[in-house]
Parts: structure tokens; sequence; C-alpha cells
């Protein structure tokens, strides 16, 4: 059976490409102070999460290697997820800040005020 093309994050190299231009994307975002950025950033994680999930959905003659790696794809999506939403929010809090507008949600205040 052949297998389907794509972003395999349970691939070494691939994810210390993804992590690589997650930061590269955190800081531009940090230094143009665009909120935007990240939402992108943000979207497209979560647009991955969805087209793996149908391919794992879908694909019920995968080989035992192919679902091996499929899942944790997924693991690592669900992370990319995570922590692009809470880049967006820091982001997010530094152009308000620099705006002087209010932010959209102060929902990381109790862990900056731990760090």
């Amino acid at each position: 059976m052949r297998e389907m093309p794509m972003i395999n994050f349970a691939d070494p190299l691939t994810l210390l490409i993804a992590v690589i231009l997650y930061v590269l994307v955190i800081v531009l975002a940090k230094e143009t102070k665009k909120s935007a950025i990240t939402a992108v950033m943000l979207f497209a994680f979560v647009a991955l999460l969805i087209v793996h999930t149908i391919m794992y959905i879908t694909g019920a003659n995968l080989t035992q290697e192919a679902l091996s790696s499929l899942i944790y794809t997924v693991i690592f999506d669900l992370v990319f997820v995570l922590i692009s939403f809470i880049g967006y929010l820091w982001i997010d809090d530094i152009e308000a800040k620099l705006k002087k507008k209010k932010s959209i949600d102060n929902s990381l205040e109790w862990f900056w005020g731990k760090v």
C-alpha cells in the first residue's frame, strides 16, 4: 500500500525545521509587534491538525508504521497549536500595550506574574 504524503512531525528533522520556523515567526512577530503574524501561524497549525486527523480517520488501509507516525504527528500538531495560541496571546498583549488598546484577553497575566 502506498503511504499518504504528509508533514511528518514524527521525523526528527521535520520537527526540528518546524520548531526553527516557529521560533523565527515568533521573533518576527515580536519585533514587528503584529499579532496577525502569529494568528496566521496558529491557523496553519490548526489546518494541519484537521488534515492529519482526516487522514487518520480515512486511512483504514495504512500500515502500522504509517499509522504510528500519523498518531505522533497529530500529537505534535496539538502541541504546536497550544504553543502557537500562547504565542498569539503574548504578541497580542505586546501589540495592545504599544497601541494603548485593550487586549483581546489578558489570559496570560497569571502566568507572567509568576515568571
